[in-house]
């Protein structure tokens, strides 16, 4: 029972983090992209603003991966005889962009922070879509 208060614990930091990240970023780039006339420089802010959001989102559920790991009841990631930092890294990405390769699985109570990670990736990366979106639509409306 105390691995998955844990793994709820971290799941719970871990996914507020990663939503106030994305909706920091996106309010910044909003402010940035009013300050600049040249479309195309727009749009290769925006995503490459989005890109670094998603990033550090991804880095955010690695390091949870990488606390609950401490804890044996907690849970495990198994298919490796050892992680590594950018190997939770590896993990978190594959996982926030819900493609699971399936190398590395989890096992016992970090499946629910799995779970959600891929969850959470799969909203946020439509919230970026969905912006994305609303600054083309109104490119090309001025055109």
């Amino acid at each position: 029972m105390k691995g998955h208060l844990i793994a709820i614990t971290v799941t719970a930091i871990v996914v507020s983090l990663s939503i106030l990240v994305h909706y920091e970023v996106l309010g910044a780039l909003t402010n940035l992209l009013k300050q600049i006339n040249v479309h195309r420089r727009r749009i290769i802010l925006l995503i490459s603003g989005l890109l670094c959001a998603h990033l550090i989102e991804v880095w955010i559920f690695a390091f949870g991966y990488l606390f609950i790991d401490q804890f044996a009841h907690a849970g495990s990631l198994t298919g490796m005889t050892h992680m590594g930092l950018l190997d939770y890294v590896y993990f978190s990405a594959v996982t926030y962009s819900t493609v699971g390769y399936g190398d590395i699985v989890p096992i016992g109570p970090v499946r629910f922070l799995n779970a959600m990670e891929a969850l959470t990736g799969l909203v946020l990366v439509a919230w970026s879509a969905s912006f994305t979106f609303l600054e083309m639509k109104l490119y090309w409306r001025d055109k």
